[in-house]
């Protein structure tokens, strides 16, 4: 190909120097007669390659399949796409991350449901924090906001009463727990609403801020803290 590349590079020089001496037309006839040998050629080399070559190089493999990394697809959810989605459930950690939906986020958008969520589940990866979904949405609780999760220790009983928001706040929970990338806050650990400005929002690297909730990623420790 490169060779090829190099004689009509090649031949173009030719017809720009037979059209400085002024006979244009002569320079095109030249460069049509030429190029239409010089492509022949191409056709007939392409023609001796195996069928099954040709096949290859049209149609190279998958890239998982030759183990090259790629950036995973993020499908992005919006009320529409959410709604045809079928009712979700779970076990006892989809039970949990969906109640926390509830309380903390459901008038929040769908944008502001998933922020909530990865907050969640990247503290469940933190070894800061608890390793389950329930074990971080409790921790605390026990004595009147002293938790992390404020309705899980404000005294009040959880009951559910809009089941069109609890519906709602399921189907995210089962796609973030079945493994929907976290794209929305950079690894935020922390969240608070704007109405509030907690004293350690000064000290965290604020990653994000969707609907009313600004998003925080707690730093990371060494040996020197």
């Amino acid at each position: 190909m490169r060779f090829a590349v190099s004689k009509i590079l090649n031949l173009l020089a030719v017809t720009i120097a037979i059209s400085a001496t002024g006979n244009s037309v002569f320079a095109q006839d030249v460069l049509a007669v030429r190029l239409g040998a010089l492509l022949g050629q191409e056709r007939e080399a392409i023609a001796e390659i195996p069928s099954s070559q040709l096949s290859a190089l049209a149609n190279p493999p998958a890239p998982d399949s030759r183990n090259i990394e790629t950036v995973p697809v993020v499908e992005r959810f919006d009320e529409a796409t959410l709604a045809a989605l079928p009712e979700a459930d779970g076990g006892e950690q989809w039970h949990c991350l969906a109640e926390a939906l509830y309380f903390e986020a459901r008038g929040e958008s769908v944008e502001g449901l998933f922020a909530v969520g990865e907050v969640i589940l990247n503290r469940v990866d933190s070894a800061d924090y608890p390793t389950t979904v329930c074990g971080v949405v409790n921790q605390g609780t026990g004595g009147r906001y002293r938790c992390q999760f404020t309705y899980t220790c404000d005294g009040l009983a959880e009951t559910i009463s809009e089941p069109a928001a609890w519906e709602k706040v399921g189907k995210v929970a089962r796609l973030l727990i079945d493994g929907t990338p976290r794209v929305l806050t950079a690894g935020a650990t922390h969240y608070h609403t704007r109405a509030v400005n907690p004293s350690w929002a000064k000290r965290f690297p604020k990653t994000a801020m969707i609907g009313s909730h600004i998003f925080y990623r707690q730093p990371t420790r060494t040996a020197m803290n």
